[in-house]
């Protein structure tokens, strides 16, 4: 059965079919929530239901007791049940951008860690996907599930599209990147995707945070903001385990000498006796270098934990809810 539901404050309707999420009817006509995973786990799409009821085949997992008691919802997985009326932000996307569908292949693949492939897809000759720094793409599988993937290159860069894909033991997909896939091989993907893309709209300093592959969308937003010549402070905070985690450290140490405005921390939770750097949770190294938060746009992306722990304290540090921008990974689902 079709319900219609009414988006406060914007007063913006849209209609929502038998088994569809409402992130997904809302996408589908045009209107932009933010999110991030689809399958509930990073939390992205909460917001509040304020009349109707809705239903979950699945509990969402970034759905906690505190935020059911508070009338919080996951959109992405919230199905309609009646009509409703929620509040929740929109997010203004270039009305250029279209999402596609396109076969591609595999251009080239570097090992860049042990468990991290660099992979380039090219598209076809005729073909450029359009997108916004800091958003992803869907692989889709034969089965019709799909594997998603930050775009690690800036729009401007966009001959070939830029992955960074870490190997999850026992997984769908990635085990077949490092055991069998080859250059030339042929894939197909659909983006772009997501709603954590740079905002250009804004002077403040910019402060970026990534966890492990979390890099990958911050290498393509640092290399949009250097091509659009942005003199802002740029911070660039990068969480791993090891030092052999930090797979792009001289790329990123290439900027730092090339660009007088960009900062870079990176700070290894699990290291031994020869790091002499910054070791710990990468958010407690930025709690520990800023004791004002307010005047940061802060982009964030890595695990569901950090983004939590992230945002929790920043908050205490005077930021700005609006001007926290996060990608939650998420790799339970390649299970």
């Amino acid at each position: 059965m079709r319900h219609r539901v009414q988006i406060k404050p914007s007063e913006h309707q849209f209609y929502v079919e038998t088994n569809e999420t409402v992130l997904d009817a809302a996408l589908r006509q045009g209107i932009n929530l933010r999110y991030g995973c689809r399958n509930g786990a990073c939390g992205a799409c909460k917001g509040k239901l304020l009349t109707g009821d809705i239903y979950y085949d699945n509990d969402p997992i970034a759905l906690t007791d505190d935020d059911q008691e508070q009338d919080l919802v996951l959109f992405c997985s919230a199905l309609a049940d009646s009509e409703l009326v929620i509040e929740v932000e929109e997010v203004e996307l270039d009305s250029a951008i279209e999402i596609k569908t396109l076969p591609c292949r595999v251009h080239e693949m570097e090992h860049l860690a042990d468990d991290v492939m660099q992979i380039f897809i090219k598209l076809p000759a005729a073909e450029r996907l359009q997108f916004l720094p800091g958003q992803y793409i869907d692989i889709l599988l034969e089965d019709g599930r799909h594997r998603s993937f930050s775009l690690a290159n800036a729009p401007h860069d966009d001959e070939f599209l830029e992955l960074h894909i870490r190997l999850v033991e026992n997984g769908l997909f990635t085990p077949k990147v490092f055991n069998s896939m080859q250059n030339k091989d042929l894939l197909r993907i659909e983006g772009p995707h997501g709603s954590f893309f740079f905002h250009e709209d804004s002077n403040k300093d910019i402060l970026l945070m990534a966890g492990g592959t979390g890099f990958a969308p911050i290498k393509g937003i640092i290399e949009h903001l250097i091509s659009e010549q942005v003199t802002r402070p740029i911070y660039l905070y990068w969480g791993v385990r090891t030092e052999a985690d930090l797979y792009m450290s001289e790329l990123a140490e290439k900027w730092v000498a090339e660009q007088t405005n960009i900062q870079f921390v990176p700070v290894l939770s699990d290291a031994d006796d020869s790091w002499s750097g910054r070791t710990g949770y990468v958010h407690e190294a930025v709690l520990a270098d800023f004791d004002d938060l307010s005047a940061f746009d802060i982009y964030t992306c890595g695990p569901p934990a950090m983004i939590k722990s992230a945002e929790q304290s920043f908050l205490e540090k005077g930021m700005n809810k609006k001007q926290f921008f996060y990608d939650s990974f998420d790799f339970a689902n390649d299970q």
